[in-house]
């Protein structure tokens, strides 16, 4: 009786399982470093990677989602007093040489008037004028949807024609069909508000605690951000 042999056949076709693996998504913020932390102009850094910023409301949860993304637990911090933070955090992507802004909340009148309007003025100025910012990521919190100051950043930010990725964070507070409400109510506001720039932003359901919506987001980071 002849010995069947244990050496699989070349010309074996590769099991089908194996051939439809699709790619892996690249996450862009993974690895991420802090480089500075910016109080104004003359602080920032030299322009010339490709930049990301991540703004909104105080409390929005706005360091989970940058923390979830660069995989890590704390690369951003919240202030413990809402409303205090008046700098913008850069942080250094691993692979391709962009950072990553992490804008000061908005939406707290916790200090003098004269100071908030201060930063407030160097914010708008950063979001508006600087030219290596390719793309923003707002948080929003799904329970609460987009609110007159989210607005107001829109407001100045989609007329360049830049993309936009709205995250609707804490879903995991939401039941299934609540969640897809919020989405709806958020995408209904953007389509209204922004007729002609509707098609820039994308919106994705997002938990930083159930991991929802990490991967998605990373995908359309990956489009904005050199590999």
């Amino acid at each position: 009786m002849k010995k069947r042999s244990i050496v699989a056949d070349s010309r074996a076709p590769a099991h089908p399982a194996a051939a439809a693996a699709p790619p892996r998504t690249r996450r862009p913020l993974a690895g991420a470093t802090f480089v500075i932390a910016a109080a104004a102009a003359s602080q920032l850094p030299v322009q010339g990677p490709a930049e990301v910023a991540f703004a909104g409301r105080s409390n929005a949860g706005k360091s989970s989602a940058i923390n979830a993304l660069a995989r890590q637990t704390r690369l951003a911090f919240a202030s413990r007093t809402p409303g205090r933070t008046q700098q913008i955090v850069f942080f250094a992507l691993a692979k391709g040489g962009g950072l990553v802004a992490d804008l000061p909340g908005y939406g707290y009148a916790a200090v003098a008037k004269e100071v908030k309007r201060g930063w407030q003025d160097f914010l708008w100025s950063y979001l508006t004028t600087r030219s290596t910012l390719v793309g923003l990521v707002m948080v929003v919190d799904a329970r609460r949807g987009l609110g007159m100051l989210d607005c107001a950043v829109l407001d100045g930010f989609l007329p360049s024609g830049r993309p936009v990725l709205i995250l609707a964070t804490k879903s995991d507070k939401l039941n299934v069909a609540q969640r897809r409400d919020a989405v709806d109510a958020i995408r209904g506001v953007v389509a209204q508000r922004y007729p002609g720039a509707a098609g820039a932003v994308t919106i994705l359901p997002f938990s930083a605690t159930a991991r929802t919506g990490v991967e998605e987001a990373d995908a359309v980071l990956d489009a904005w951000l050199p590999s």
